[in-house]
């Protein structure tokens, strides 16, 4: 039997792929057979895509090869399911634009969270269509980019922050109250790096078009 030593190198394993059989069998023993210890494990599959969502939180033990090797050797496996994968240290910040509005109070609660350390994230820049909230920011220490918003300039301004986020290397973009529908596009590009959050029990407080 295997002794488990528990000490603070984890990582997170992330994979999405076509739905087929096998998946969780050659993530696993993949991970077993370098021992590493599987601590948390969650899998689903979309049948309305025929996806297939994995997430493994994995600790390496005594005689577990460097996490480098590690994503060099899980290629393999990768290239046999056409997955789209990452192995991530959840004690790494993740690289975040947050977008807002007028309205201060979801975005005051997200810098609330990172200050106390309850969300480990790097805000690299907050994006709005409105200059409101410039104040606010910048007294975090945080860039605030103004790109204002019409029908006329939707497009190229989503284009803008396409490159906001190249040029920040961001991997999430949170949507804190931000009065802007993407088009779809946009929403294809960011597609399972983009969530919009809302400060409120649904039904309550849902909006005018909560389903638009």
């Amino acid at each position: 039997m295997t002794t488990i030593f528990h000490n603070t190198d984890s990582y997170i394993f992330t994979g999405t792929c076509r739905a087929v059989s096998g998946i969780v069998a050659a993530v696993t023993s993949f991970l077993a057979d370098r021992d590493c210890y599987i601590c948390a494990l969650e899998q689903f599959d979309d049948e309305s895509t025929e996806k297939f969502f994995m997430r493994a939180v994995f600790r390496r033990q005594e005689n577990a090869p460097s996490i480098d090797i590690l994503a060099e050797e899980f290629s393999s496996i990768s290239k046999t399911f056409g997955m789209e994968w990452n192995f991530h240290c959840p004690e790494t910040p993740i690289k975040t634009i947050i977008l807002v509005s007028k309205y201060d109070h979801c975005l005051d609660d997200l810098l609330y969270r990172k200050r106390k350390g309850e969300i480990n994230m790097e805000v690299t820049a907050v994006v709005s269509n409105h200059p409101d909230l410039c104040s606010m920011v910048e007294r975090e220490g945080i860039r605030f980019i103004h790109l204002p918003v019409t029908v006329e300039t939707k497009a190229q301004q989503e284009q803008r922050l396409l490159e906001i986020i190249d040029e920040t290397q961001s991997e999430l973009i949170v949507l804190a109250r931000y009065m802007q529908i993407l088009s779809d596009e946009l929403t294809k590009k960011l597609a399972g790096r983009c969530i919009n959050i809302h400060h409120s029990f649904l039904p309550g407080f849902k909006g005018a078009k909560p389903y638009h």
